[in-house]
């Protein structure tokens, strides 16, 4: 009864200057668990986090990795960093303290910075496969239309395009009245989970979360199934059967990234559209294998596939042993 009246409590309206807060979910149904859950997700916050750092750390300190390819992988560190901390703060309160409320202002940051990481990460990954289509469809114009300045502009507008995707979302949320109980499915806020709270009229909300969508993940993501159709036409004109697998092999790394970061994110938009029978916590672990599994494994195959990133790691684990 306590918690009820707790929860019930948080349902103010937004028609004056009081401001709704939110209760924050760890796994519905599974509340024994969530210890354990906290020691795996802290595991996966801490290979996350190390991870993109060292990747980081090395193509800073590797002159044979300044290069467009290394660039944006450090733009994608970057962004994986970002992803991993704007959750940080709210999983760590929901799963080691259970402080689970959280208002409004701060919800509406997080769920910017969450959506700008993953918008971000979208553009990154289109800009990558450019990379890998000009540097295997046309290398030896790959130094003169992948400067350093054209990198540094793509860059911009991958960031530029994300921001203005995400800005209008809290101010959209913001003039909806709150009269229900605001009970959020998981332990960060998400804008397809905070849309279901409001009761005022969400059409304008929907239209412009359908057309962000589809200017973004869907655009990004048919771009580069195009850069590859064109990367495989390229790679059947070779001749040598070894020479094919070998510059194939250069885009493993990067096919690797794309399906951890697609995959995870149409199982998520299925489940919600589709697993509604689902047990609550279903749809809870799938969310969080949308935002932790990608920051953590990016650093991780590349470390693996990479050559001269994996040396370059060797060198420095051998150097701290001693």
């Amino acid at each position: 009864p306590e918690k009820k009246t707790s929860i019930m409590g948080n349902s103010a309206t937004t028609n004056g200057t009081e401001l709704p807060s939110f209760t924050l979910t760890g796994l519905p149904g599974l509340e024994a668990s969530q210890h354990w859950m906290f020691l795996l997700l802290g595991a996966l916050y801490t290979v996350s986090i190390v991870g993109n750092s060292l990747i980081l750390f090395i193509v800073k300190e590797e002159q044979s990795l300044h290069q467009p390819m290394y660039y944006f992988l450090s733009l994608l560190s970057v962004n994986d960093l970002g992803v991993s901390l704007s959750t940080l703060p709210s999983v760590l309160a929901t799963f080691c303290f259970h402080a689970q409320e959280i208002t409004f202002d701060a919800c509406m940051a997080q769920m910017f910075f969450i959506h700008l990481f993953s918008f971000m990460e979208s553009g990154i990954l289109l800009a990558m496969s450019f990379d890998r289509y000009v540097a295997i469809c046309n290398p030896l114009r790959y130094s003169t239309i992948l400067t350093d300045n054209r990198v540094a502009q793509m860059s911009l507008f991958i960031g530029i395009r994300s921001f203005c995707v995400v800005f209008p979302m809290p101010f959209l949320l913001k003039r909806l009245p709150f009269c229900k109980p605001n009970i959020l499915s998981h332990a960060y806020c998400l804008h397809p989970d905070l849309i279901h709270l409001p009761c005022g009229d969400i059409t304008i909300n929907n239209i412009f979360g359908l057309c962000i969508v589809i200017s973004t993940f869907v655009l990004d993501s048919a771009l580069i199934l195009l850069s590859y159709i064109l990367i495989l036409h390229s790679v059947l004109a070779i001749a040598s059967q070894e020479e094919r697998l070998k510059t194939l092999n250069t885009c493993v790394s990067h096919i690797c990234a794309v399906l951890i970061f697609y995959v995870p994110m149409v199982s998520v938009s299925m489940v919600h559209r589709y697993g509604r029978a689902a047990p609550p916590y279903v749809h809870t672990l799938m969310s969080l294998v949308y935002l932790f599994v990608p920051p953590m494994l990016n650093p991780v195959i590349y470390s693996i596939k990479t050559k001269e990133i994996r040396r370059r790691l060797i060198r420095l684990f051998s150097v701290t042993k001693l």
